[in-house]
């Protein structure tokens, strides 16, 4: 798939399209009439599922991320600018030192 045909959009930014009545651009009722080969013969066509052809999805699990938990919390200045300064994400990065933290303080008290 070319990366020129790819769009990336929020949660948010869907529900506000949707607010503003913006139509989806896929074509469900094309989406809806496919059967299982058409399906099989798609992925089978789409050279950027080469790689994961040889797999046995079978046994796969969906795997939901817990649920994050909106609190206040007081940081010294110079960290969050420094979190900050590292660009879009920077909330889930304190929270992976944070976790990182958290895994390493159970290890050590085994």
């Amino acid at each position: 798939m070319s990366k020129n045909s790819i769009t990336t959009v929020t949660l948010d930014e869907l529900r506000l399209k949707r607010a503003r009545g913006e139509k989806s651009l896929t074509d469900w009722a094309r989406v809806e009439a496919m059967t299982d080969e058409d399906i099989d013969r798609a992925i089978a066509d789409d050279p950027d599922w080469e790689e994961f052809k040889d797999i046995d999805w079978s046994k796969a699990e969906i795997v939901v991320p817990a649920q994050k938990k909106s609190i206040s919390i007081r940081v010294d200045e110079d960290v969050i600018d420094f979190f900050k300064s590292t660009g879009k994400g920077y909330q889930t990065r304190i929270n992976a030192v944070l976790k990182h933290y958290v895994r390493e303080q159970k290890r050590q008290k085994k």
